[in-house]
């Protein structure tokens, strides 16, 4: 069984890192965000709640999100293991966590502020075919593919990436603490290249 929760700062490379897991592992890659499109497409009971609320700008309540969560983790091809990225944020969320399953391991991916900020404001996108680059290795202005200007998405300015990670600081880092004394928690280094932290986390983690 290999229950694991990912965490990690905006910009820390959890998406490819999650990939990287849920292949080698064959367990399923969770993330709330996307239990949330699921279930509001499929218009399920829990899905046309969770719309009344994103349908306002509201964030959805830990109660409903936890259901959601308890939900997705019934199902089948969860029965092997999973890796729960985007939940839990806060403690009480991992509290209540704890009364839904047992978590084998979370992986703590650490990055430098500095260099989160690099990467973040560093991205230019093709807003015609949605190539992503970032200035450090592609310093043109121009899309390589579609040969479109490359924007700055409103979400990666020096600001936005500033608010992103002190919410991110002040919601999700007391997670930290409380899982490394529940001895559950594995820091990697997210400043290493893709495969050299899949590498570590092989090497640490008791999968």
């Amino acid at each position: 069984m290999k229950r694991i929760i990912l965490l990690g700062a905006p910009g820390a490379g959890k998406g490819t890192l999650a990939a990287k897991i849920t292949a080698a592992y064959k367990i399923p890659h969770i993330s709330t965000g996307d239990i949330f499109r699921k279930n509001i497409k499929e218009g399920t009971p829990l899905g046309l709640k969770a719309k009344d609320y994103t349908d306002k700008g509201l964030l959805v309540p830990d109660g409903l999100t936890i259901e959601i969560v308890r939900a997705r983790l019934s199902e089948e091809d969860c029965a092997s293991g999973w890796l729960l990225d985007g939940f839990p944020r806060t403690i009480p969320q991992a509290e209540a966590l704890d009364g839904i399953t047992v978590i084998d391991c979370v992986i703590d991916i650490c990055v430098p502020q500095e260099r989160l900020m690099q990467r973040l404001t560093g991205r230019r996108t093709c807003p015609v075919c949605g190539e992503i680059y970032h200035i450090s290795t592609h310093p043109g202005a121009d899309c390589a593919g579609c040969g479109a200007k490359l924007i700055q998405r409103a979400d990666d300015t020096e600001e936005t990436v500033s608010q992103r990670l002190e919410t991110y600081n002040a919601q999700t880092l007391p997670l930290i603490d409380w899982y490394n004394a529940k001895g559950l928690l594995v820091s990697v280094d997210g400043s290493n290249t893709p495969d050299g932290v899949f590498e570590e986390v092989q090497s640490t983690v008791p999968l």
